[in-house]
């Protein structure tokens, strides 16, 4: 904080040395972020080991993506998850072994493939997020369905801010 000519103590504005670094507000949200991450890697590896006992926990958010978007190509897969196409490509054969994803020519580009669930891999991610959604029912019943809106909305509005 600084004090601007009439003595008052004003926030640093955003284009301020500190830079937001020394803002308790900031502090605050570092933190919870960290639990927050930390938690839900650990949930991601539960949920990936329901979904397949044999599934790699960052597969969970591949399959996912793909239950949200239907068919999408696998270098859209990588971006969105933020992995090379190598990566990718063993993630892909692994998902295919275990039945859970499927992969076929894209009509568009005889050179690309289209992934996307297969019926089994359908019915286990269903299944699993279908639990995971009842267990945020029960963990937030004290809150008010606007108070949830409102952390959806924020939540959202925070990943499309780290997205830029």
């Amino acid at each position: 904080m600084h004090e601007d000519g009439n003595g008052d103590a004003k926030a640093p504005g955003p284009g301020s040395s500190s830079g937001g670094m020394d803002q308790p507000e900031f502090l605050d949200l570092e933190r919870e972020l960290t639990v927050l991450f930390r938690r839900a890697r650990a949930k991601q590896g539960e949920m990936a080991r329901e979904v397949h006992p044999d599934l790699e926990s960052a597969a969970y958010g591949l399959l996912v993506r793909l239950d949200e978007s239907g068919q999408l190509r696998a270098t859209e897969l990588a971006a969105y998850i933020g992995v090379g196409k190598a990566t990718m490509s063993r993630q892909l054969r692994a998902l295919e072994d275990l039945g859970l994803v499927a992969r076929e020519p894209d009509p568009a580009d005889g050179r690309a493939w289209l992934v996307h669930l297969t019926e089994e891999g359908r019915r286990r991610v269903a299944k699993v997020r279908e639990a995971r959604r009842a267990r945020y029912v029960a963990q937030m019943s004290h809150w008010e369905r606007e108070e949830v809106a409102e952390l959806a909305r924020l939540l959202n509005q925070l990943n499309r801010g780290m997205d830029q």
